[in-house]
């Protein structure tokens, strides 16, 4: 029996999560470099204030999925266009950064600084709090003195990210193209609902969760992106076949920077969020709202999980971590 073929058994750990009303709804794809695919999916893509079931065609919120499948993929297609240098300063690209001090450290970081989070950026910051509009918190961003710290993985770092590529570009990120299924503007009758935010006083649905990216007007390098799960396997296909680049310059994304981080990317390791048994050329990245997508270069299999566990709250024990890696154990442990 072939690895599609035992989906309903890969499935059986969200369908007990589900039964234990732990996490409201998930959807399980996995997809084979050759395009075969299997789907399976259960639950609620909304349960407060009313029960809307969950389809297959609603669109998740990707949270921090869009560091890998927007941003990355967008800073390594310029790369490859010689629109971009991984190490070049970033203000060949924003001269204006912390325009003030041309002694700031800020001024000196790297493109591949940022992507392997290997800067001295704090992890995040409220700055939605600062109630300014999408372009002068942008505005703000760039001039912000950052608080120096030890490498950390940081929201900041794909902000700036997001920045670079508008201004290469010349196209704000709501305006970035993207295949079918992606996109930053979901149907809001189509989408999971997420969390009760208490700055926004709603649940959110069919707007994007992090409240920074909501600040700087939905799309953000960090996050923003949406995806129905045929998207999300559509994207790990294309990563399976080499997403558009030079082998050289896939083997770059994906090769290790510091510990299991490469650009943007985790590389499999002894007990990470994707499970056992997989080719050590086996990346993944998760997203806060219960999301993930890994890919195994050498099986030429890829999967992602998608779930809804901060709806209503991100303040409660969804166990999201054990049943990722016991799903991803499971497609470890099988073969064909």
């Amino acid at each position: 029996m072939s690895l599609l073929e035992r989906m309903d058994d890969i499935f059986a750990p969200a369908q007990k999560a589900l039964a234990a009303a732990r996490i409201p709804g998930a959807a399980l794809g996995i997809v084979t470099r050759d395009g075969a695919r299997a789907v399976r999916y259960a639950g609620f893509a909304q349960i407060e204030p009313e029960r809307v079931s969950l389809t297959r065609d609603m669109w998740f919120d990707l949270a921090s999925l869009t560091k890998v499948m927007f941003t990355v993929n967008r800073v390594m297609h310029l790369v490859k266009d010689g629109k971009l240098a991984l190490d070049a300063p970033l203000t060949r690209y924003i001269p204006d950064l912390r325009q003030y001090d041309s002694a700031a450290p800020e001024r000196s970081l790297t493109t591949r600084q940022l992507l392997a989070h290997q800067t001295h950026l704090p992890a995040v910051e409220p700055l939605y709090t600062l109630g300014l509009t999408p372009e002068t918190l942008r505005a703000y961003v760039l001039q912000r003195v950052w608080k120096a710290g030890p490498p950390v993985y940081s929201d900041i770092n794909y902000i700036l990210l997001g920045i670079v590529i508008e201004r290469i570009t010349g196209l704000a990120l709501a305006e970035q193209p993207f295949a079918d299924g992606l996109g930053f503007f979901p149907p809001k009758p189509e989408s999971v609902a997420t969390e009760q935010c208490a700055w926004r006083g709603r649940i959110i649905r069919g707007e994007v969760h992090d409240e920074n990216a909501f600040a700087l007007g939905g799309p953000a390098g960090h996050a923003g992106l949406f995806g129905t799960v045929d998207g999300v396997l559509d994207h790990a296909a294309y990563l399976l076949n080499g997403a558009g680049l030079s082998p050289d310059l896939f083997e770059e994304m994906i090769t290790p920077v510091s510990g299991n981080r490469a650009l943007g990317w985790e590389v499999s390791e002894a007990g990470w969020h994707g499970g056992t048994g997989h080719s050590p050329r086996t990346i993944g990245h998760l997203g806060f709202t219960g999301t993930g997508l890994w890919i195994d270069l050498d099986r030429g299999v890829g999967w992602t999980l998608l779930t809804n566990r901060v709806h209503p709250s991100r303040h409660t024990d969804t166990g999201i971590m054990a049943l990722r890696r016991e799903t991803g154990s499971l497609i470890g442990a099988l073969r064909g």
